[in-house]
């Protein structure tokens, strides 16, 4: 599952992805085979955190299973 992290908030992404020109056609990232393709990987901030990625629009999203 993707999410937003926003501040001290996490967001979904259909509140945030809905209006993104780089959305898939549902509104939700481009997720695809594990890589996020509307944004880039960045490095974890502890190691037990989730995969953290940055979208070209600005917003941190984590994978969180």
């Amino acid at each position: 599952m993707l999410v937003i992290l926003a501040d001290e908030q996490i967001l979904s992404p259909a509140q945030v992805c809905q209006g993104c020109l780089l959305a898939d056609k549902s509104g939700q990232p481009r997720w695809r085979q594990g890589r996020l393709g509307c944004g880039h990987a960045v490095s974890k901030p502890a190691p037990k955190q989730p995969e953290q990625y940055e979208c070209e629009m600005g917003f941190r999203i984590a994978h969180v299973e």
